[in-house]
Order: structure tokens, then C-alpha cells, then sequence
């Protein structure tokens, strides 16, 4: 099962995530860190659009693991 992990000390804030998913994906109200609210892809299309999410983020805090 493939699983989204987000590490925060990497994170800058830049919020390509949610825009890619924001059903998986959120900003902390606090610093805007990202914040996994769906950690596990529910389908192949969620799937696609959490490694376009991987990809994108700019400082590489998000990665997959299976």
C-alpha cells in the first residue's frame, strides 16, 4: 500500500501540493507547512495525482513509500 509521507523540516510552504490535490493535501494555519489529511491514496487516480504532488513540491518534502 502506498503511502504519503511529508517531511516537515524540508517543507518551505509553497502550497503546490493542495493545488495538485486538496483532497489529500492542506497548509498549516500556523506556518503553512503542508498537513496529509488522506496519507494513503484511496484509488489509482488519487494515486496519480499524489506523485504529481511529489514532483512538483519545490523543496522535495513529499515522497511516497510503499
Amino acid at each position: 500500500m502506498t503511502k504519503i509521507v511529508a517531511d516537515l523540516d524540508r517543507c518551505v510552504g509553497a502550497g503546490q501540493c493542495v493545488l495538485t490535490d486538496p483532497d489529500a493535501f492542506d497548509q498549516s494555519d500556523e506556518d503553512g507547512t503542508v498537513v496529509v489529511i488522506q496519507d494513503t491514496p484511496a484509488d489509482d487516480e488519487a494515486l496519480k495525482r499524489a506523485r504529481v504532488a511529489v514532483d512538483i513540491c519545490p523543496s522535495r518534502a513529499l515522497s511516497l513509500t510503499e
